[in-house]
């Protein structure tokens, strides 16, 4: 994962926040924490380029997968 979590970031045209959200962090369910620390940007789909957003320090649980199942529930036999 690339810590870049604090800092300001410039977007390049056509990104989203969950683009976004999974280049910074390695995961798109960020995207809402990105949103709520950019107030002045949340009404954005898709970011023309050249905005500056900042990164907000998210912890990620120490063990992601202990809440996940191994398989979804629908591919499961």
């Amino acid at each position: 994962m690339m810590e870049m979590s604090g800092y300001g970031y410039t977007c390049v045209g056509g990104e989203t926040w969950d683009s976004i959200a999974h280049a910074i962090y390695g995961d798109e369910k960020y995207a809402a924490d990105l949103i709520c620390a950019n107030p002045e940007y949340s009404h954005y789909s898709i970011f023309g380029g050249g905005e500056v957003l900042y990164l907000p320090v998210v912890v990620a649980p120490e063990d992601d997968d202990a809440t996940m199942p191994a398989t979804a529930p629908w591919k499961e036999a």
